[in-house]
């Protein structure tokens, strides 16, 4: 039986699918082109041969004369064929035509140079894939039992696809040293192509190497941060046997401290003195001092600006301080004057016990709201336990002393809360401003409160949120996140007090960017009368919220994005003839329409950066219930919506 010899270089060369950098020509007659690659049915073998295509990727930004155009074709050729070949057609031919000429007819150079100025050539790139590659055989130099050879989880017949054969190797070499030995290793298998049949047959070449447990760990590279905290953070331990992924999983739990722009886990190539493998971890602490600057619009609540700084290394355990400021309700249909939000915040990690922080709060907040005017000074402590990696569980009791005024009635009310909630988080993501593409973000909370003021009261306030995010590649066959489609509901409960005995920052309101965007921040719910002294209705707020938002995210190229959206919801409670606090009157609050469920409808754009996706969108009201409520809504802000 006869074969070609596919080395491992050829191998590498079809995983790693080379960019081959190009000088900008600098022709004195630019030939202006414009390119049509044919899809050839696979959606991200589609994508890679335009990013691979030079044609595509320098054709505004390095004019080519009629002969350069026709050399970067034909360097096209070669590449484009490379991604064939990677993904199994090792038989593929890449045809290429300007104008109709294909570019090995020795009169195209002639044909470009004689049209006209101005022309714009078309390029146009199409294939004969050939037959599909798949493997015959797949032979090991060395014994596997049953569970590594499942690891490999290649087999005859299956296609002979490079990143697929290159990553077999990987995951068995990563499985063996998972079993105790540090220094086995796979070589990139090699590949036989058949003379005559479009098959491949594989030799895969392994040493185990000697069997080893973790030696000696070291810890260096650190300026400011103590050996002996990150040491009692280590779950890492001299004499355990070796494991890659726990040396992964520690070097992440490192990472995760915020205070390291890098850390590095390094092992040994040889056993030490102790009988086991060496590892150092290399760090590279951060600038301790941070500034960073804010800004957000929406037409309700009007612009901000806000600045912070932080101290993320305070006294030598990564503890952070960090001190905001920002002014507030810069314009807005929902505020009635400009107001500020400042905060000092103060977190020790890993207090008392690993993956357990304890954060100090302060903060003095003024807004001026249509619903109400609030000026409060707030503390608070809290207890972070991560329960694993995706739950977690936060205990803490928290005070304000504040002043409201609504409806010309101005109360002052102390509250003491004690705040407990449990987080489940699926996304993978470091940052709440990064984009989810999948899993989900859940929570349950309950506050119970006692508010002195007038009238005291005892309340409980319960809440539910979830968002589910769904990656719909496997419908549309697009590349994976691309298309999100993005889920969001709460639930809110507040017991024990009426919705005129709670404090009016502790009732539900319903619009906004985080419940029905459409409509006016606090505008849905129920609204006090409009009487002569009060002409604008203003939200009284419920005991119970319930809302959901359904909302299709589409990225477009590689920095843009579009999303559609549709949020709905209510807010409601107990509504009769009550008193109104400090009038010593009565009056029959306002029922709420007899569709009090709210529908907003909307759209925008997304620009993404690497600290996350900056957003626009205008949402629209399905239905405006009184000359007060807005036509529409604008957002401006960055990271998603939720």
């Amino acid at each position: 039986m006869r074969h070609n010899f596919i080395g491992v270089s050829r191998i590498l060369l079809l995983l790693a699918l080379p960019w081959v950098g190009a000088r900008s020509a600098t022709a004195a007659d630019p030939q202006p082109y414009r390119v049509e690659i044919a899809p050839i049915g696979n959606p991200t073998a589609d994508t890679t041969l335009a990013a691979t295509s030079e044609l595509l990727a320098l054709r505004a930004s390095a004019p080519v004369s009629p002969f350069g155009l026709i050399a970067r074709a034909r360097g096209d050729q070669g590449r484009l064929k490379t991604v064939l070949e990677s993904i199994g057609y090792y038989r593929a031919r890449v045809r290429v035509t300007i104008d109709g000429t294909a570019l090995e007819d020795s009169h195209l150079g002639d044909q470009l140079g004689a049209l006209p100025a101005g022309s714009t050539a078309r390029v146009v790139v199409g294939f004969d894939l050939g037959p599909l590659y798949h493997l015959r055989r797949i032979d090991f130099d060395a014994d596997l039992s049953a569970a590594e050879r499942s690891v490999f989880a290649l087999a005859p017949g299956d296609p002979a696809t490079a990143a697929a054969i290159i990553d077999a190797g990987a995951r068995l070499q990563a499985n063996i040293q998972e079993q105790g030995y540090p220094f086995a290793r796979v070589e990139p298998p090699v590949a036989y192509e058949d003379a005559v049949d479009p098959v491949l047959d594989l030799a895969v070449s392994l040493t185990r190497g000697p069997s080893a447990p973790i030696g000696e760990i070291r810890l260096t590279g650190m300026q400011r941060v103590h050996e002996s905290f990150l040491r009692a953070r280590l779950l890492l331990h001299a004499g355990e046997k070796f494991s890659s992924a726990a040396i992964e999983r520690a070097r992440k739990g490192f990472a995760s401290l915020g205070v390291f722009a890098a850390v590095q886990a390094q092992v040994g190539t040889a056993i030490d003195e102790t009988g086991g493998v060496p590892i150092t971890f290399v760090f590279r602490e951060r600038a301790r001092h941070a500034v960073a600057f804010s800004t957000a619009y929406s037409s309700d609540l009007g612009g901000s600006v806000g600045s912070s700084w932080s101290d993320r290394d305070v006294l030598g355990g990564a503890q952070v301080l960090t001190v905001s400021g920002s002014l507030i309700n810069l314009g807005g249909s929902a505020t009635t004057a400009l107001g500020y939000n400042s905060a000092v915040k103060y977190v020790i990690p890993d207090f008392l016990a690993r993956d357990q922080s304890l954060q100090f709060a302060i903060g003095a907040v003024q807004q001026s709201l249509q619903a109400y005017d609030q000026t409060a000074f707030t503390t608070g402590v809290s207890l972070d336990r991560k329960l694993s990696n995706r739950w977690s569980a936060t205990a803490g009791i928290s005070a304000s002393d504040e002043r409201i005024l609504q409806e010309g009635a101005t109360n002052y009310y102390t509250l003491i809360g004690l705040p407990l909630s449990v987080s489940y988080d699926s996304t993978d993501l470091a940052s709440p401003l990064d984009d989810p593409l999948h899993g989900m973000r859940d929570s349950v909370s309950v506050t119970p409160t006692l508010a002195i003021g007038r009238p005291n009261a005892r309340f409980l306030i319960s809440q539910i949120k979830l968002a589910d995010y769904l990656d719909l590649d496997p419908l549309f066959g697009t590349a994976a996140g691309r298309s999100v489609l993005a889920l969001r509901a709460l639930a809110g409960l507040a017991q024990g007090a009426g919705e005129l005995s709670l404090p009016p920052d502790q009732r539900f309101y319903g619009g906004g960017s985080g419940t029905i965007r459409g409509y006016r921040y606090q505008a849905v719910g129920p609204q006090f009368p409009i009487t002569p002294a009060f002409p604008v209705s203003t939200p009284i707020g419920g005991t119970a919220i319930v809302a959901g938002s359904v909302e299709f995210r589409q990225r477009i190229g590689a920095n843009f994005g579009a999303a559609a959206f549709i949020d709905g919801g209510r807010v409601s409670g107990n509504f009769g003839a009550v008193p109104i606090a400090d009038t010593g009157k009565t009056s029959s609050l306002q029922q709420p329409p007899p569709n009090g469920f709210r529908i907003g409808v909307g759209g925008g754009i997304r620009y993404y950066t690497p600290i996350g996706p900056i957003r626009l969108d205008v949402a629209f009201p399905t239905r405006r219930y009184s000359t007060d409520d807005d036509s529409f809504e604008v957002y401006i802000g960055l990271g998603q919506a939720f």
